[in-house]
């Protein structure tokens, strides 16, 4: 498959009263054309930074170090590139944000102009980017709204972003994103603030659209949940880093890193004894401003080294697709073993048993 997207040491950091806050420090992804990537981790890991530098969403205080952000595009046949990093906030919105990649936040309130129609909004971006005629943004937005599963398409387009559920925002927001025919759809927290219901049907609808359009999909997310049911590759992230990534396969049946137990052994299982206790990692993130010297992790890792308290493990190649940095991964190293709990749900999960 071609690339979509090359991240490489992208480093961004934001000015504060407290100090200079790192919060993302050199990462490196890859996306595929019709691929779906997750991103997680705990909050202030850095994955909605990491994201929004790819839209050039960067705000007055914060500043992107280093690292290169390149995307690459099929145009009339021929495969073109485009370095993001250096493009202006204007050249951004014109050339690449809604055209060639698109966003849908956690909230769809931040996203909808609650003074514009629906219909209004829906035909904006086409009549502006697309140079479609009003008609034919008028037609292509009904085309939406039915793609996104939303009844009673004509009725809605008159309708403010007041008058609908939430559920039904979010998927005018979907709507919105796709209108122009992005190759790149960021999902940031897509269904945090939906019911249960509601968020199992979003992500199938994600699911079904990337399958009609072959579109490339990053999910940013604190739930593993999610992950296990849409993603193809995986990238975990603590302290602005990446710590593990590798298909989700290799992340959730072969985890390396200490903090991939940690998040694996916190989800909720159904089919887990119901005397057992839920899984916490202990202690709290660290303080961005400050980090601690050597492995940000190591505070609140139970198999830390002695090196861990020294230096910042570097990445360790496990195979072709799976890395993670931990210094247990050292030829060196004790050999240590994933906890015992963790193992046992891993098995349950390759028989089908466990349930999240």
């Amino acid at each position: 498959m071609e690339k979509a997207l090359t991240i490489r040491d992208l480093t961004v950091s934001f000015q504060t009263g407290g100090g200079r806050v790192n919060a993302v420090r050199g990462v490196d992804l890859d996306l595929y054309h019709g691929e779906t990537l997750a991103i997680v981790g705990e909050s202030g890991s850095g994955k909605s930074v990491t994201v929004k530098a790819v839209m050039g969403i960067v705000s007055s205080n914060q500043s992107i170090d280093a690292g290169s952000i390149l995307y690459r595009f099929e145009d009339g046949g021929q495969w073109t590139e485009r370095e993001l990093i250096g493009m202006s906030r204007r050249e951004m919105r014109r050339e690449i944000n809604g055209v060639h990649i698109a966003m849908v936040f956690q909230d769809p309130m931040t996203s909808l102009d609650p003074t514009m129609s629906i219909g209004m909004q829906l035909m904006e971006g086409m009549i502006r980017h697309l140079h479609f005629t009003r008609a034919q943004a008028y037609r292509r937005a009904l085309e939406l709204l039915e793609l996104v599963g939303i009844t009673d398409a004509e009725k809605r387009m008159k309708n403010y972003p007041h008058q609908l559920s939430g559920g039904m925002r979010q998927r005018v927001v979907i709507a919105i994103a796709l209108s122009c025919n992005p190759d790149i759809l960021i999902c940031d927290e897509p269904t945090t603030a939906l019911d249960v219901t509601i968020q199992a049907k979003i992500l199938e609808l994600i699911q079904d659209i990337q399958k009609r359009t072959s579109i490339s999909v990053i999910y940013i997310t604190h739930d593993l949940g999610v992950v296990a049911k849409v993603a193809d590759y995986v990238a975990v992230m603590y302290a602005g880093r990446i710590v593990e990534k590798g298909t989700v396969d290799d992340v959730f049946y072969d985890p390396r890193h200490p903090y991939t137990w940690g998040l694996l052994s916190s989800m909720p299982d159904l089919s887990a004894d119901s005397a057992e206790r839920l899984y916490t990692i202990p202690g709290s993130p660290p303080n961005m401003v400050d980090l601690p010297q050597g492995d940000p992790f190591a505070p609140r890792n139970r198999y830390a080294l002695e090196a861990d308290f020294k230096a910042e493990p570097p990445e360790f190649r496990i195979s072709d697709t799976h890395y993670a940095a931990t210094w247990l991964l050292d030829e060196r190293a004790p050999r240590v073993e994933m906890p015992a709990s963790l193992h046992r749900r891993i098995e349950a999960m390759k028989g089908g048993e466990a349930h999240v």
